[in-house]
C-alpha cells in the first residue's frame, strides 16, 4: 500500500463522509450535539469506510435440644486484637535518587535546557541506563521537557534508546492530549537523528495495534512514511495481527502482500493467527496454502491454531481432517489441542463426538482440565446421560484430577434438581458421589441440599435425608424456604427430624386423626418458617376434620399473615377466631404488634398497645378489643419487647426509649430481648451515647451483656472508623468470659475492610479459625470485596478458592461480588467462567429462594451492590445486572461476538427490563460502528418485538453504520421512517 494511494483513500473517504458534506440536515446536527463523540471515535467511523472490503455478515426447630454441643473455641486476649491499631503507610513506588533530581533539574531550569542543564546532567551519563531514562520521563510531566531530555540521552556514548524508553516518551508525549503525537515533537527528533525518529514511529504503530486501535494505526503508518520512513518487519507483523483481531481478512492481505514486496515474512506467531483467521471463515485450505507461500514448516502449535479457527466455525468434520492431516506430517497433537477441539465440541454440544475426542487425548498421555471436566459433566447431565456424567468423575480421577465442590454440585443438582423424582437408580447414583463428596471434604451448596433431601424423603429415605441435614449444618448449612417446605416434618414436636414427619404421615395413613397439638405445631413451624399457604392447609384441613383451633393455633397464623403483610387475611382470621368462641390473650395481642411492625405499620402497632394500656379510643383497632377483659390484654414483657423491636427498626429509637422508662414505672422488668433490640436501635441510629446509657442501665439491672450487645456496638464503632474503642469493647467483652462469634468477626472484618485495613481484616479471619470459630459466607464475601476494592484480585481468587475446599459454599452474591471485581480491572474471561461456574451450580431461579440467600448480609452492604433496587423490579433472580456488567465490558474490549452471546443467553430467560433495552442499545451502536448492519437491524427489530422502543441516538447509530457500508437507500428509508413516527424526541 504506497504512501499516495493512503492518503487519496483517507481524502476520499473523508470527503464522503456526512459529517463533512456542504449543507448537513439540522436534524443530524442536532443529534450529534445530543451525543457527542470523542475524537478518537469519529476518527474509526471516518477510516473504517475504506478499510471494509466486503458487507459483514433462623433454625428454629431444626436443633436437637439434647445435642446442644457448642464448637470448641480457644481462649482470647485483648493482646490477640493489637494488629487491628493504626499502622505505618508504605509506599511502593519510589523512583532512584538520580531520577528524581534530574526531573527536577529539568524542570526548574531557568535556562530553558540550556548549557547550565546540560552542565548539571554530564554528572549522570556514567549512570545513564534504561531505567533511569525511563523514570525521569514518567517524573518530568511536560512532553516538551521530556522530549529534550530523551534527545539528549541518546546522544550520549556508550547508551542507546530501548523500546522501554520509546514506550516511556510515547505516554509523555501523549499524556495531555486526546489526539496524535504532535508532529512538532517528532520534526524535533528527527532534527537530532533521523534514525531515532523511525524507530519511534514504527514503536508507536505497534503500540497503537496492541491496543487495538487499527484506525489510528492506519494513520501513523502514513505519517511514517511521509517522514521518508519505511515500517520495520515487526511492525507489519502487529498491522496484520490487529486487523485479524478486527475481523478485517481482506485489509489483513493487502498489508501481507505489501511485506511480501519488501521482502518481509510474518512470524510464527501472526502466521499462526492468520491460519485461524481464515479457518475461522471457513478457508482453511487457503490458511494451508499461506503457510507453504511464507514456506513455513507446520509444528504443533499452528495446526492446534487452525482447528480452533474450524471448531469457533463448527467445522468439526474439517477439524478432524485437519487433525489426521496434522498426524500425516508427523506432527503430534498435544493436550491443548485435544482441549481445543473437546471444547469446541461441547459448546457445540456435540457429546458424541466429545467422547471419542475425549478417549483419544487419555489413550495418548493428555488430559482435560478440572474445569473442561466440570463443563463435560454438566452437559452430560443437561442430556439426562447422568451414568456417563458419573463415570466422568471416575475418569476425572484416574487422570490424576480430584473432582471438588464444583463438579459434585453440578452432578447432585442434576439429579435432584427436576420437579419429577429420580429413579431408584439415578438418587443411588447421587448418593454415591455425596459420599464420595463427604470423603473429599466438599459440601453441597443450599439449593442442592434442598434438592437432594427432597428427592430422598420423596423416595422414603428419612433416615438418610436427616442425616444430609444434620452433615450439611455441621458445615455451615441454613435451610431456606424450599428445605422448610419438604422437611419441616422432622423438625416439629421432637428433636429427631425423620420421627416428626413419619409419626404424622403415618397418622394420617393408619386413619388417626392428628390433634390440636400436632396440627399447631406444624401450623407455627410453617408459619415461621414463611410457608403460609401450607399452613393454611392444615389449619383447613384440622377444621375440616372436626379438629377445633386453639388460642396458639390462631396466633401463629394470625401473626405470619401480618408479617407477610397479609392484614386482610389476618383480620379475617381473627373476626373468625372470636366467633368460635377462642379468646384472645395477651400472646396475641403481643403477636398483633410484633406482626403490624414487621408489616410496616408502626402506628397501628403503638395504637393496640395504646388500647391495650386503656388510654384511649382508636377506631382503627376496635375489633382487636370486642371483648371487655381487661385482665386478658395486659402488656407483658413481649409485648414491649415486640414493640421496642419494631420501634427500632423503624427508626423510632426515641419512642422505643420511652417504653423502656414506661416498663420500669409500669413494674414489667425489661428482659435481654429488649435490652438489646433497644442498644441496636440506637447503635443504628448512631445514636452511641444513648446506646452506652442503656447498656450501664442493662448492668444495674444485673443482666451481662452477651454477644449480641457486644455485636451491636462493635458494629456501630466500625462504621465511625472508632478502632480504638473496639479494642476496648472487645478487651471487656473478653474480661466477661465472652467469646465472639461468627457475626462479630464478620462486622470486624467487614469493618476493617471499608477502612481499607484489608491486611488486618485477613489476618483477623485467619485468627478466628485459629480460635474455632469458622468463617461462613457472609464472611468471605465481605473479605473478598473489601480485597477486590484495594485491588489485589489475585487474592480475591485465591479465597473464593479457599472458601470451598474449607467447606463453605459461595452464593449467588459472593459471585456477584467476584465478577464485578474482575470486570473493573479487564479480567473479563475469569468473570465469564465464574458466571458459567454459578450457573452450573443451579443458584435459585425464583425471588422466594433470592431472598433467603441474601439473609445475613448487612443492608448498607446489598445495597452497595445494587440487590435493593433488583429485588423490587423483578419476581425473578436478579441476574440481569451481572450480565449487562459483563456485556458492557466485553463490548468496551473489542469482543462483541462474547458480548452477544451473552446477551442472547440472558435474553431468552429474563422478561424485558429497561436493563435488557440499555444492552440492546449498546449492542445496536457497536454493531453499527464494527459494519455489522443487518446483526444490528436484526437486534433493533427483536428490541420493538418484546416492546421496547429506540432513542433517537440508534436511529442515528443504524444510519451511519449503513452508510458506512454504502446501503444508502436502507438508510433514507430509515431516516424516512423517523420523520413518519408521531414522537416527541427530548432536546439535547
Amino acid at each position: 500500500m504506497s504512501r499516495r494511494h493512503f492518503n487519496s483513500l483517507l481524502f476520499n473517504s473523508i470527503s464522503s463522509s456526512p459529517l463533512f458534506s456542504r449543507n448537513p440536515s439540522q436534524s443530524f446536527v442536532s443529534s450529534l450535539k445530543s451525543y457527542p463523540q470523542n475524537l478518537n471515535l469519529c476518527r474509526q467511523c471516518l477510516l473504517s469506510r475504506f478499510l471494509c472490503t466486503s458487507p459483514p455478515d433462623n433454625l428454629d426447630g431444626l436443633l436437637d435440644p439434647q445435642d446442644l454441643s457448642t464448637p470448641e473455641t480457644h481462649s482470647l486476649s485483648a493482646q490477640d486484637f493489637a494488629f487491628l491499631r493504626d499502622s505505618p503507610k508504605f509506599d511502593p513506588d519510589k523512583c532512584s535518587n538520580d531520577a528524581v533530581l534530574i526531573s527536577n533539574a529539568i524542570r526548574n531550569s531557568s535556562d530553558s535546557f540550556g548549557d547550565e542543564t546540560h552542565k548539571f546532567l554530564r554528572r549522570f551519563r556514567d549512570n545513564l541506563n534504561e531505567t533511569l531514562v525511563v523514570q525521569v520521563l514518567s517524573l518530568v510531566k511536560s512532553p516538551e521537557l521530556g522530549v529534550k531530555f530523551f534527545i539528549w540521552a541518546g546522544r550520549q556514548i556508550g547508551y542507546s534508546h530501548t523500546a522501554s524508553v520509546y514506550n516511556a516518551l510515547l505516554e509523555l508525549l501523549e499524556c495531555g492530549s486526546s489526539d496524535r503525537v504532535p508532529e512538532h515533537f517528532l520534526r524535533e527528533i528527527k532534527g537530532d537523528d533521523r534514525e531515532v525518529l523511525g524507530k519511534l514511529l514504527n514503536v508507536l504503530i505497534r503500540k497503537c495495534c496492541r491496543n487495538g486501535l487499527w484506525n489510528v494505526a492506519l494513520e501513523e503508518l502514513g505519517r511514517l512514511k511521509d517522514f521518508g520512513y519505511r515500517p520495520t518487519q515487526a511492525t507489519y507483523n502487529a498491522l496484520v495481527q490487529v486487523f485479524l483481531r478486527a475481523d478485517r481478512l481482506d485489509t489483513a492481505h493487502l498489508v501481507h502482500g505489501e511485506m511480501l514486496e519488501l521482502g518481509f515474512k510474518m512470524d510464527e506467531y501472526t502466521l499462526g493467527c492468520f491460519g485461524h483467521a481464515l479457518c475461522k471463515a471457513g478457508r482453511w485450505k487457503e490458511g494451508l496454502a499461506l503457510i507453504e507461500k511464507e514456506e513455513f514448516v507446520p509444528n504443533t502449535v499452528l495446526y492446534t491454531k487452525m482447528i480452533s479457527g474450524l471448531c469457533e466455525a463448527s467445522l468439526f468434520e474439517e477439524a478432524m481432517e485437519l487433525l489426521n492431516r496434522m498426524r500425516c506430517n508427523s506432527c503430534i497433537p498435544n493436550v491443548v489441542t485435544y482441549r481445543i477441539l473437546l471444547c469446541g465440541c461441547l459448546k457445540k454440544k456435540q457429546l458424541g463426538r466429545c467422547k471419542r475426542i475425549l478417549s483419544m487425548m487419555i489413550t495418548e498421555g493428555c488430559y482435560p482440565s478440572p474445569g473442561i471436566f466440570n463443563s463435560l459433566v454438566h452437559a452430560y447431565c443437561r442430556s439426562g446421560d447422568y451414568s456417563y456424567a458419573y463415570k466422568l468423575l471416575k475418569i476425572m480421577v484416574r487422570c490424576g484430577c480430584r473432582p471438588g465442590y464444583v463438579v459434585y454440585n453440578i452432578l447432585i443438582g442434576g439429579i435432584c434438581g427436576h420437579e419429577e423424582l429420580p429413579t431408584v437408580d439415578m438418587l443411588d447414583m447421587a448418593e454415591k458421589a455425596y459420599g464420595e463428596m463427604l470423603n473429599a471434604g466438599v459440601v453441597l451448596n443450599k439449593v442442592n441440599v434442598s434438592n437432594f433431601v427432597r428427592c430422598l424423603c420423596g423416595h422414603g429415605k428419612f433416615d438418610k435425608a436427616y442425616k444430609v441435614i444434620n452433615e450439611m449444618m455441621s458445615k455451615g448449612f441454613v435451610p431456606d424456604t424450599s428445605t422448610y417446605s419438604k422437611v419441616i416434618g422432622f423438625l416439629c414436636n421432637a428433636s429427631k427430624v425423620e420421627q416428626a414427619l413419619l409419626l404424622f404421615e403415618e397418622m394420617k395413613q393408619n386413619g388417626v386423626v392428628p390433634d390440636v397439638y400436632t396440627y399447631t405445631i406444624l401450623i407455627d413451624s410453617f408459619s415461621k418458617a414463611g410457608l403460609i399457604e401450607q399452613a393454611r392447609n392444615w389449619f383447613n384441613e384440622m377444621v375440616g376434620n372436626g379438629c377445633a383451633p386453639n388460642v396458639v393455633t390462631y396466633t401463629a397464623l394470625i401473626h405470619a399473615y401480618l408479617k407477610a403483610r397479609k392484614v386482610t387475611d389476618a383480620n379475617q382470621l381473627f373476626e373468625m377466631m372470636l366467633t368460635q368462641g377462642c379468646i384472645p390473650n395477651a400472646i396475641t395481642y403481643s403477636a398483633l404488634i410484633d406482626g403490624h411492625c414487621k408489616a410496616g405499620e408502626t402506628e397501628k402497632a403503638c395504637l393496640i398497645y395504646a388500647r391495650m394500656r386503656g388510654n384511649l379510643e382508636a377506631p382503627d383497632v376496635d375489633m382487636y378489643f370486642k371483648i371487655d377483659d381487661q385482665s386478658l390484654k395486659e402488656p407483658n414483657v413481649h409485648t414491649y419487647g415486640a414493640l421496642v423491636d419494631g420501634l427500632c427498626k423503624a427508626n423510632k429509637v426515641r419512642e422505643a426509649g420511652d417504653l423502656l422508662d414506661a416498663m420500669l414505672v409500669e413494674g414489667c422488668e425489661p428482659n435481654h430481648i429488649v435490652y438489646d433490640a433497644l442498644i441496636d436501635g440506637f447503635c443504628k441510629s448512631g445514636k452511641l451515647d444513648e446506646a452506652q446509657k442503656v447498656f450501664a442501665k442493662m448492668s444495674e439491672h444485673g443482666y451481662s451483656p452477651n454477644v449480641y450487645t457486644y455485636s451491636s456496638l462493635i458494629d456501630r464503632l466500625f462504621k465511625d472508623k472508632r478502632l480504638d474503642l473496639v479494642l476496648k469493647v472487645l478487651s471487656k467483652m473478653l474480661e466477661n468470659s465472652c467469646s465472639p462469634n461468627v457475626v462479630i468477626y464478620t462486622e470486624m472484618v467487614d469493618g476493617l475492610c471499608k477502612v481499607g485495613k484489608t491486611d488486618e481484616a485477613y489476618k483477623l479471619m485467619l485468627m478466628m479459625e485459629e480460635k474455632g470459630c469458622n468463617p461462613n459466607v457472609v464472611t468471605y464475601t465481605a473479605m473478598i470485596d473489601g480485597l477486590g476494592k484495594a485491588g489485589k484480585i489475585d487474592k480475591c481468587l485465591d479465597l473464593f478458592k479457599a472458601m470451598s475446599s474449607k467447606g463453605c459454599a459461595p452464593n449467588f452474591i459472593t459471585y456477584k461480588v467476584l465478577i464485578n471485581h474482575c470486570c473493573a480491572i479487564g479480567l473479563l474471561d475469569e468473570a465469564h467462567k465464574l458466571l458459567d461456574e454459578m450457573k452450573q451450580t443451579y443458584w435459585p431461579k425464583h425471588l422466594a429462594g433470592y431472598r433467603k440467600v441474601i439473609e445475613g448480609y448487612n443492608r448498607e452492604f446489598i445495597a452497595s451492590l445494587g440487590l435493593l433496587n433488583e429485588i423490587s423490579e423483578c419476581d425473578s433472580l436478579p441476574i440481569v445486572h451481572i450480565y449487562r456488567v459483563l456485556v458492557d465490558n466485553f463490548v468496551k474490549a473489542g469482543r462483541l461476538e462474547v458480548a452477544l452471546e451473552l446477551h442472547e443467553e440472558i435474553s431468552s430467560s429474563t422478561p424485558f427490563t429497561s436493563v435488557n433495552k440499555d444492552m440492546y442499545t449498546l449492542l445496536i451502536e457497536n454493531l453499527s460502528h464494527a459494519n455489522k448492519a443487518d446483526k444490528a437491524l436484526q437486534m433493533f427489530a427483536e428490541m420493538i418485538r418484546l416492546g421496547g422502543y429506540p432513542e433517537l441516538s440508534t436511529f442515528f447509530h443504524l444510519i451511519k453504520g449503513l452508510i458506512k457500508i454504502n446501503r444508502w437507500d436502507e438508510a433514507l428509508q430509515l431516516s424516512d421512517s423517523i420523520c413518519q413516527m408521531d414522537i416527541q424526541w427530548a432536546s439535547a
